[in-house]
């Protein structure tokens, strides 16, 4: 239904893509949050407090201080400077009139690291779609993933950025109260607060230790930058932004901020708090993938089964990240590729018609991806990568143009997205620290920050 109202609105790429600027201030919070968490929030953080312990608040803490630096600093710039120049619709169309690249070489490189990133990282919610619906329906993992996708793609495809924002208000609001109510029900399970934590510490001290990680090793200064720098990355996160230049004008951002703020510290802690239920309730404990069902459903029969004791199901809180990110992607291939480089007068129905095509592209592409079975939802997720490559929103808008600004701005971002992709190659060492820390530090170096 939100999918044929958001059609009818939907006459041009501006409108698929942003909306036409119109969201208010609640649903461009949750639209934002919604969008950035989901998936991730479900099934990712509840695993990583399962197997770690409050090893995950570095990691809650990080995202909540990012967040915050990202509404205060970033929000409210990006929407009037990118409607101040020539109303841009995406962020490499941004940067080129922001910073009057004539050689068109910053949207190239900008647009190129967000389908390549995103491709992956919309990848990661079909593997957590396909987990969720094998989970619920008892299918097999390549059928659920299969009828999952087709369920987003209808809504993202036909709707565009009305669908995908309307549904994540709903999503939101359903991740808010799962995660809260869950929480609850596993802390009283586990027989109390004192109670659970008193099991962990038995099942394993290191559980409790925030400077332990989970083999009883001492976590490090390393682990610890590692888990905080995920704040790190969200000036760069395109579908984050796109959230901040859809709202209908800056003078709304305050209010977003404040209810954005609210909604991730409850439901970061709720997540973590589920999974450290999850590791005091469920026996025997769950190994490799199955960690990240401690929230959504346990696939052993002879376990505690979380669908009766951590009902924590949410379809369409995953699918919202994945729908985000698709759009996301489509946009850099039809405004930044098809119009910026190879078509510069398109018809306003052609420009819209290639922005759908290009979601079923990447679609298709991200779905091929997430055919193994076996792959992680944390390791799929491309957080660094966006991250560290274009993060130049709060300095473009808050700073002049220099002289030659573009080629010192498109090599920082390559430099970034480069060292993020070569830094996962190696193993061991300083390489276990997470790729966003090295990648931010070549990027400033070489972009004159």
């Amino acid at each position: 239904m939100l999918g044929f109202v958001a059609y009818r609105r939907t006459t041009n790429l501006a409108d698929y893509i942003l909306g036409g600027r119109s969201l208010g201030s609640w649903v461009t919070a949750f639209s934002a949050q919604a969008s950035d968490m989901s998936g991730w929030l479900l099934m990712g953080l509840p695993g990583l407090a399962y197997l770690a312990g409050f090893d995950a608040v570095w990691l809650a803490a990080g995202l909540i201080v990012g967040t915050w630096l990202n509404w205060k600093f970033v929000a409210a710039p990006l929407r009037v400077r990118t409607e101040q120049l020539g109303d841009s619709l995406t962020m490499p169309d941004y940067f080129e009139r922001r910073f009057d690249d004539r050689s068109r070489i910053l949207r190239t490189i900008t647009a190129a690291f967000i389908l390549v990133f995103f491709t992956f990282y919309a990848s990661s919610g079909f593997v957590a779609t396909g987990r969720l619906f094998e989970s619920l329906f008892g299918m097999h993992y390549h059928d659920a993933m299969f009828w999952g996708s087709i369920v987003m793609l209808a809504y993202t495809f036909f709707g565009g950025f009305l669908a995908v924002s309307w549904s994540d208000v709903l999503q939101g609001t359903l991740m808010f109260f799962a995660l809260v109510l869950v929480g609850a029900v596993g802390v009283g399970l586990a027989g109390g607060f004192g109670d659970m934590l008193a099991t962990l510490e038995a099942r394993d001290p290191a559980l409790l230790d925030p400077f332990t990680a989970s083999g009883g090793e001492a976590l490090g200064a390393i682990g610890i930058a590692s888990l905080l720098a995920w704040g790190l990355g969200y000036p760069g996160q395109p579908h984050i932004l796109a959230r901040f230049m859809a709202i209908r004008s800056a003078d709304e951002m305050p209010v977003a901020r404040r209810v954005a703020m609210g909604w991730v510290i409850v439901v970061l802690l709720g997540a973590v708090v589920v999974g450290l239920a999850g590791a005091a309730v469920l026996s025997p404990a769950l190994e490799g993938p199955d960690t990240e069902k401690c929230s959504s459903g346990c696939p052993r029969p002879t376990c505690i089964p979380c669908s009766r004791h951590l009902p924590l199901r949410d379809p369409g809180a995953i699918m919202s990240t994945a729908s985000a990110q698709l759009l996301v992607a489509s946009s850099a291939f039809a405004q930044d590729f098809y119009k910026g480089l190879f078509r510069r007068d398109p018809g306003r129905v052609e420009l819209l018609w290639v922005g759908r095509g290009a979601v079923l592209g990447i679609a298709l592409l991200a779905y091929l991806l997430a055919l193994n079975p076996e792959n992680r939802v944390l390791d799929l997720v491309a957080w660094a990568g966006p991250g560290s490559a274009p993060r130049s929103a709060r300095r473009s808008c808050c700073r002049s143009t220099a002289p030659h600004d573009a080629q010192r701005r498109a090599r920082g971002m390559l430099v970034g997205g480069l060292t993020v992709i070569l830094w996962k190659q190696g193993s061991g060492g300083i390489f276990a620290l997470y790729e966003m820390v090295p990648a931010c530090c070549c990027r400033r170096s070489r972009s004159g920050w």
